[in-house]
């Protein structure tokens, strides 16, 4: 019997080991921030710094590849955060009333 009464229903010498699970890295996924003739550019900055916590000098620089390249990336991070970060931008622009768009795509 076992220690909790119960039978131990194992052939004898047979040794089991639980099984370990294959962890993975998430799938990354970047946050894009797509260029409009409308929203200032120092509203951009605001967003990158505000939503990315991006210094100043980055900030400028994500905003200059947005503005010169049609788009740019914010940043880089798991599905949920990612997504969750777009939906924040973009409706924060909305309320600014800019039409400043964030989107999610593979990384």
């Amino acid at each position: 019997m076992g220690p909790d009464g119960d039978e131990e229903h194992q052939p004898p010498g047979l040794a089991t080991a639980e099984a370990q699970p294959k962890l993975k890295q998430p799938s990354l996924y970047k946050v894009i921030l797509l260029n409009d003739d409308y929203t200032p550019m120092e509203f951009v900055i605001d967003v990158l710094m505000i939503f990315f916590n991006l210094d100043q000098e980055k900030a400028t620089q994500v905003m200059l590849a947005v503005h010169t390249q049609g788009k740019g990336v914010c940043g880089i991070y798991t599905r949920d955060v990612a997504e969750t970060k777009a939906d924040q931008v973009n409706q924060f622009s909305r309320e600014n009333k800019h039409p400043l768009l964030c989107e999610v795509e593979p990384a």
